[in-house]
């Protein structure tokens, strides 16, 4: 991928690579399932291992008809919060899907498989586009709508084989989602008064390092460990703990290390990487 104009979110993310080898490794597991399988219930309240797999194609087919295919899909009704919109129509498309059985589920599956990757692959992801809501309110780059939808398919992914009680998804799947989820530093920070200057570290261990620096309009994102010897905060945790946290999988802190003002930790630790 070029280099790119540099954004308060910091760095490119190039998830184009991933995309395909995940969905094959989704589809492999799907396939094999037995029907006691498809009924396991998983981490998302009252979803089975059918209904997340169902949820999944609700974001591919609705990725390539607003994006690829100009679209217009639902809006919120009057007075209904855009969270509250999203949890609404996640749960119409679900229920609906009830209807099918896992081998047409299974097929359509099949039908869109690589399609999302040739929608981002024909983009140029210099360019802005819409936000995405948990990294700010503004247009986004779209690398990073790009990243935010990988992230969205590796989380359900990890959710189906943690309901199956299968093996956990090969570790080379997960490079990107640190990186991407870290994006949302800056938004999380934006209600932290704080001289220009001052600077925030957040590692995920094995993963990286990233600091937010306080601008005059706001903060900024960067990789790296912070270059003042002082950080107004400090977060450590693992990669495990840090996407659970950021998706409200969980809300322990167990294993997380923070430094500093505990008000700005305490803040950091509220980073989320979803729609709430």
């Amino acid at each position: 991928m070029e280099a790119m104009s540099p954004t308060r979110w910091g760095p490119p993310i190039d998830v184009l690579p991933y995309f395909s080898k995940e969905e094959q490794a989704l589809m492999t597991l799907l396939g094999a399932l037995t029907d006691e399988d498809w009924t396991r219930p998983t981490m998302c309240a009252g979803w089975t291992v059918k209904d997340v797999a169902a949820h999944l194609l609700g974001d591919k087919v609705g990725r390539l008809s607003r994006g690829r295919d100009g679209h217009a899909a639902d809006a919120p009704r009057p007075g209904e919060a855009f969270p509250r919109f999203i949890d609404r129509i996640n749960e119409e498309w679900v229920v609906a899907c009830r209807r099918l059985s896992t081998d047409v589920l299974l097929t359509m599956l099949y039908e869109f498989m690589g399609q999302t990757t040739e929608y981002w692959a024909q983009l140029d992801l210099d360019a802005f586009g819409g936000p995405v809501s948990w990294a700010g309110d503004e247009p986004a780059p779209r690398w990073l709508d790009a990243a935010r939808d990988y992230s969205e398919f590796w989380v359900h992914h990890v959710q189906i084989r943690e309901a199956l009680e299968h093996t956990p998804l090969e570790a080379e799947y997960a490079e990107p989602i640190a990186d991407t989820f870290v994006r949302a530093l800056p938004h999380t920070l934006r209600d932290v008064d704080a001289r220009v200057g001052k600077q925030v570290g957040y590692t995920v261990t094995g993963q990286g390092r990233w600091y937010a620096r306080r601008e005059r309009d706001g903060w900024v994102l960067d990789r790296g460990a912070p270059p003042s010897r002082t950080p107004l905060a400090t977060v450590t945790t693992d990669l495990d703990t840090f996407w659970r946290l950021c998706t409200r999988n969980t809300t322990s802190t167990d294993g997380v290390r923070t430094t500093g003002d505990e008000n700005v930790c305490a803040q950091l630790l509220t980073m989320t990487a979803i729609i709430v």
